[in-house]
């Protein structure tokens, strides 16, 4: 279908919009109780290296290293690993939606996301998402974090696209009002069917009769 708006780009967050989140406080004081972990040390630790990490300065075998593995464990990384990965979850029907959109007015899809290099991939495959995302702007392959704004300019120079031409879904409130300051028309993502209100609002239809909420 022809697009009747200007729009020809969505910009997409992952974690919170798509999928749950990635690797916040809340699985992260549910990694504690499991591993039975410090979980004041946890948070320290973490925080002192997440933001190089997201950024791809180290790998997750290195973030762990440092935060969890600086001292003897009864378990081991894989262990670890596979449960911080089994933290993502889907949500089926904004990917649905945004699958819906791309082929309806022809959108380009790009992501434009804060994650690690090992959990990106492992979500990008596991959900299918390179099935629709045209391009993955993600802070650990351009080295470039949310809230920087360069992280959103690069993501027009990779679409092609002006700021008029593009509408952002975001799940949290200061990265929305960063694409803004730009010029970059946004939308603070809470829930399916208000996000999609806010898109016809934009002149992008949902039918959300054709996009079934599914939970």
């Amino acid at each position: 279908m022809k697009n009747a708006t200007e729009i020809t780009c969505l910009f997409v967050d992952i974690g919170g919009v798509l999928l749950t989140d990635g690797w916040v406080h809340d699985y992260r004081a549910l990694a504690a109780k499991t591993f039975d972990l410090d979980p004041a040390e946890l948070e320290i630790r973490h925080h002192q290296v997440w933001a190089s990490h997201e950024a791809g300065a180290f790998g997750l075998e290195d973030y762990l290293k440092l935060v969890i593995f600086y001292k003897e464990r009864p378990f081991t990384r894989d262990q670890f690993e596979q449960f911080m990965f089994s933290q993502s979850k889907p949500h089926p029907e904004m990917i649905e939606m945004v699958r819906h959109l791309k082929k309806k007015y022809g959108l380009k899809i790009v992501v434009v996301s804060n994650e690690g290099r090992e959990l990106n991939a492992y979500r990008i495959r596991t959900f299918n998402l390179d099935e629709f995302v045209d391009s993955f702007i993600s802070s650990c392959f351009v080295h470039l974090r949310k809230p920087d704004p360069n992280i959103f300019r690069l993501a027009l120079d990779v679409a092609q696209v002006t700021p008029n031409q593009a509408v952002y879904l975001e799940n949290t409130p200061l990265f929305v009002q960063i694409a803004e300051r730009l010029e970059i028309p946004s939308i603070l993502h809470t829930d399916y069917k208000s996000t999609c209100a806010k898109l016809a609002a934009l002149g992008l239809q949902t039918d959300e009769g054709v996009v079934h909420e599914t939970g």
